[in-house]
């Protein structure tokens, strides 16, 4: 009788529970699926890159929230459904995003493969038979002859033609312009009349103290304006005195020094302008007169004629006492004054021959 453990059926039943039990054991050793975006991101690079069918496609894939998005391009329809294949084979991948376009690939030239010509083969040459051939015989070749020079050309002297035809007359020469200006001399003892710009005053004013006009009207010479209305003067105050307790009449004398005309100065000299204040004078002695008279009539009444004297001379003291604290009048020459002055030198300045209105500051010829 055969044992239980040797039974067929039994034996059967073992292995197949043996079978289940290692299929149960491998299945629990079996790590689980990565979850986390990065792994999974790592895996499907992996299995893309791994890939033959995919290789030198320009394409990128990435892994979001267990979200495989292609984007990219790929060169052929198999080529973009073999990469969702792939993705979709990752574990742990739930979707796939396949945004893959297709382009087609940029042609290449083709190769061209050089053939080399083959070596040449050296024929075999046939056996003949040797037949003993007489040397030909030489001909005597005479030397050619020299070569004869080639002439010589020589160019025939070409003769000038002359013109018959005298050549024309040159242009004349062209005028020369007249002159724009003309240089005219302004005399002296010609009047220069000034508009004084600024005040001048014996109780302020030092000698050699300068001052500034401008001419009131123009200054005609032959015909032609010298210098214009508006032309700027200089001047020196010459001599000042101030009105003071006994010295007399206040006094101002003024004179020119240069006159001014297109950014060019002329030095002159002129006659000295004066002006003279009015002095006490009678009127001091008017006033030490009339107190010496009203002292001597009071020292009368008070004290004979010893008295009259003596109240004189104090009447005359005290008149001149009141004249002597009243200073004179001081001398002005106010601005906007206009004053002449008559030229003590002779002056040459260029003066323009253009029409009245015609120049841009330049003199301007006056009709007269």
């Amino acid at each position: 009788m055969t044992p239980a453990s040797d039974h067929p059926i039994t034996r059967a039943a073992t292995v197949a529970a043996l079978a289940i039990s290692l299929a149960l054991s491998g299945c629990k050793s079996t790590p689980a699926p990565a979850t986390d975006d990065a792994s999974l991101n790592a895996a499907l690079q992996s299995r893309l890159q791994s890939d033959p069918g995919l290789a030198g496609q320009p394409f990128q894939a990435s892994v979001k929230d267990g979200v495989a998005t292609l984007t990219g391009t790929v060169t052929n329809p198999a080529a973009r459904s073999l990469a969702a294949n792939d993705a979709s084979q990752v574990a742990g991948i739930r979707t796939v995003i396949n945004s893959l376009s297709l382009v087609a690939p940029a042609p290449t030239e083709p190769e061209v493969v050089t053939t080399p010509p083959p070596a040449p083969v050296k024929p075999i040459p046939a056996k003949r038979d040797r037949v003993k051939v007489p040397p030909p015989q030489r001909a005597r070749v005479e030397p050619p002859p020299p070569p004869m020079p080639a002439p010589i050309e020589r160019p025939e002297p070409q003769t000038a033609q002359v013109d018959p035809t005298p050549p024309p007359p040159p242009p004349p020469a062209p005028k020369p312009a007249p002159p724009a200006f003309r240089t005219v001399r302004v005399p002296s003892g010609t009047e220069l009349p000034v508009r004084i710009t600024q005040t001048l005053d014996s109780a302020s004013t030092q000698a050699g103290t300068s001052f500034s006009g401008t001419l009131a009207s123009d200054v005609i010479v032959d015909g032609l304006i010298a210098f214009p209305t508006g032309t700027k003067v200089s001047g020196r105050v010459e001599d000042v005195k101030d009105a003071g307790h006994f010295s007399g009449n206040s006094l101002l004398a003024v004179s020119l020094t240069s006159v001014s005309r297109r950014g060019e100065t002329f030095p002159i000299t002129t006659d000295t302008y004066s002006k003279q204040g009015n002095g006490r004078g009678k009127n001091t002695a008017e006033k030490v007169g009339g107190g010496a008279a009203i002292g001597a009539i009071l020292g009368g009444i008070l004290g004979g004629g010893k008295g009259a004297a003596i109240g004189a001379a104090s009447g005359g003291g005290i008149g001149a006492g009141v004249n002597g604290v009243t200073r004179g009048q001081q001398v002005q020459i106010p601005s906007e004054s206009l004053v002449r002055f008559r030229l003590n030198t002779e002056i040459s300045v260029k003066a323009s021959l253009k029409s009245e209105g015609d120049d841009n500051g330049d003199l301007q010829h006056h009709d007269q």
